[in-house]
C-alpha cells in the first residue's frame, strides 16, 4: 500500500519536527523566564529609566514592560525561524545525500531523481507546506496581527492540502514532487519475477 507507506513516512518525519519544536519551546521558555527573573538587571534598568523620566514613574514602568515584551517576542520569533531553517536543512540534506528522509527510509521509499536543485525545490515546498507558513501565522499572532494571522493560517491549511491530497491520485505525486520534478517510489518491495520451469532430462 504505497499511500499508507507515504502517510507513515510523513508522520515519522513530522514527529521529528514536533520533537524539535518542543525542544525549541522549552529553550524559549527558559530564555524568557531568565529575562523576567533577572531581578538585578531589572532593578538597575528600572532605576535608570526612572531617573531619566524626570519622575514619570508610569512612563518608566511602561517602557520597561514594553522592552521585556519586545525581547520575549523576539525570542519566540527566533525559535520559529530556527525551526523553519532546521526543517528545510533536514529535508534538503536527506534528499540530496540519501534520496530519502528518515520517515521514507523506515518504510522503504525513496525520492528520485536525486539532484541538488531538485532537492532544494522539493525541500522548500515541503517545509513551506508543513511548517513555514504555519510559523508565519503564529508569529503574526504574537505580534498582535490577529486577522492577518487567521488569513495566513487559512493559506497554510490550503497549501498543506494542495501538497498532500495529490498523493491520493493515481500518479501519487505531491505538489512538492511536481514542483521539483521528482517521484516517490518503493525500495526493496518489488514483486518477484516468475521464472519458467526448465525440464531436465
Amino acid at each position: 500500500m504505497p499511500k499508507l507507506r507515504r502517510a507513515v513516512a510523513w508522520f515519522v518525519d513530522f514527529a521529528l519536527v514536533v520533537a524539535l519544536a518542543s525542544a525549541l519551546a522549552v529553550l524559549t521558555f527558559h530564555r524568557i523566564s531568565a529575562l523576567v527573573t533577572d531581578v538585578p538587571e531589572l532593578a538597575t534598568r528600572g532605576g535608570l529609566d526612572l531617573l531619566t523620566s524626570r519622575g514619570d514613574m508610569l512612563e518608566a514602568s511602561q517602557d520597561l514592560g514594553l522592552s521585556l515584551w519586545n525581547k520575549s517576542v523576539l525570542y519566540v520569533e527566533q525559535a520559529f525561524g530556527l525551526l523553519v531553517l532546521t526543517v528545510f536543512l533536514y529535508q534538503w540534506a536527506c534528499l540530496a545525500l540519501a534520496g530519502r528522509t528518515v520517515g521514507k527510509a523506515l518504510v522503504g521509499l525513496k525520492v528520485s531523481p536525486r539532484l541538488g536543485r531538485r532537492a532544494v525545490r522539493r525541500a522548500a515546498v515541503t517545509t513551506a507546506a508543513d511548517v513555514a507558513v504555519y510559523a508565519v501565522a503564529c508569529v503574526l499572532l504574537v505580534e498582535g496581527q490577529v486577522v492577518l494571522s487567521v488569513l495566513v493560517w487559512a493559506v497554510a491549511v490550503v497549501l498543506f492540502l494542495l501538497n498532500a491530497l495529490p498523493v491520493l491520485s493515481p500518479g501519487r505525486r505531491s505538489l512538492a514532487d511536481r514542483v521539483a520534478g521528482t517521484a516517490v517510489s518503493g525500495v526493496g518491495f518489488s514483486t518477484p519475477v516468475a521464472t519458467p520451469l526448465v525440464r531436465t532430462s
